[in-house]
């Protein structure tokens, strides 16, 4: 039995017949680039949403760029994001002369902790992104609003593996994350929740301004042809792909569903092992699991690791080192000193396959070969605080 991170093509053959006519009517109809299919997707996505503005881009690291430069991001402004994360964030920040300042996140959620936040908000403070990982919303969207409004800063929302994640709110309402900040922006990479067959991004907001700005800065800084208001990047999602994603979009939530789960399943089978924990689900969100990520007594997540790999099982580490210990950023960034949690999760976090597709059979193969490595690994009664 062969198990898979994300089984891409068993997707694609769910669904075989409307993704080829889709494709085959772009090629029919050979525009290729802002070609019908991405009016139709971005209209559709802000109706997903509930946002006013969709604008696609050509990758969910444009998208956060584009965000940046729409609020005047320039030498010596500061952002805040979390240090427990992919690069994307703070590598759109440095390339535009801003500083990372990495906040610690919590141990339990991986999000953004918002006391970290405060503590490292400064006048040059410029934006706040906090990172929707894993696929959990970050459940402190209310005070992070809070602390930003009081001070004039903007909150980016990093939604790239949150897509159809629900954030509770304060007032009793709920919201997709990626809509509650200044700006909201998402990946359409292959092996996202909602992914292309390729490289593509979006950006979403209700501010009217933010909107037309960010939708000619993705255009060359074009307001009208030739006429150039900004610097700007070439940064446009193929048509093709726009036609690929308006076809996904209607099956997502039956694939979210299954998500969980398929999450659910690897839960309930796992939570008694006591050198692991399971992942945990905030009641302040709803957890769409683009990742499957236990938390293993550090001495042994590596040996596990070897060990689901000889049973030809595959697992990541996401994320093995801390951003502001990154070669590429320790020397530009500033980072909170009491940041534990973040470099205590990159010695114990394990992603284990998770995708619409996923059978139980394949399920319970993940699951024994865990059980079988912990019955034979001698106990020393260091169970996983």
């Amino acid at each position: 039995m062969t198990v898979k991170m994300v089984d891409l093509y068993k997707q694609y053959q769910t669904i075989s017949n409307d993704i080829d006519k889709a494709i085959a009517d772009v090629i029919a109809d050979s525009a290729f680039v802002r070609g019908r299919a991405i009016t139709d997707l971005e209209n559709d996505i802000s109706n997903f949403l509930g946002t006013k503005h969709c604008i696609s881009c050509g990758s969910g690291t444009d998208a956060i760029t584009l965000a940046l430069m729409a609020i005047g991001l320039s030498k010596g402004d500061e952002v805040i994001l979390p240090a427990f994360t992919f690069a994307a964030a703070a590598e759109a920040v440095a390339l535009l002369g801003g500083t990372p300042v990495f906040a610690d996140v919590d141990k339990t959620t991986f999000n953004i902790d918002t006391d970290s936040v405060e503590r490292l908000i400064s006048k040059q403070t410029k934006a706040i992104i906090p990172v929707h990982l894993f696929g959990q919303p970050c459940d402190n969207m209310n005070r992070l609003m809070d602390i930003a409004t009081d001070r004039n800063i903007f909150v980016i929302e990093d939604n790239a593996q949150a897509f159809g994640a629900e954030c509770h709110l304060h007032n009793g309402t709920t919201a997709y994350a990626g809509t509650i900040g200044h700006i909201g922006c998402t990946s359409f990479f292959p092996t996202k929740v909602l992914g292309c067959f390729g490289d593509g991004g979006a950006l979403f907001t209700n501010n009217d301004i933010l909107a037309e700005k960010i939708r000619s800065l993705a255009n060359h800084g074009q307001t009208a042809r030739y006429q150039y208001r900004y610097i700007g990047l070439n940064s446009r999602l193929d048509t093709i792909q726009a036609a690929v994603l308006k076809v996904k979009l209607p099956h997502l939530k039956k694939w979210i569903d299954a998500r969980r789960k398929a999450a659910h399943y690897y839960s309930e089978a796992l939570k008694n092992i006591p050198f692991i924990k399971v992942p945990h689900e905030s009641a302040k969100g709803s957890h769409v699991y683009h990742q499957y990520t236990i938390k293993v007594t550090p001495q042994y997540r590596d040996r596990l690791r070897s060990a689901l790999d000889t049973a030809g099982i595959p697992s990541m580490i996401y994320y093995p080192v801390p951003l502001y210990m990154q070669p590429a950023y320790s020397d530009i960034c500033i980072y909170d000193r009491q940041s534990d949690n973040s470099l205590a999760l990159s010695e114990c976090v394990l992603s284990l396959p998770i995708h619409s597709e996923l059978t139980h059979s394949q399920q319970d193969l993940v699951i024994d070969t865990i059980k079988s490595f912990f019955e034979k690994t001698k106990s020393d009664n260091h169970c996983y605080d």
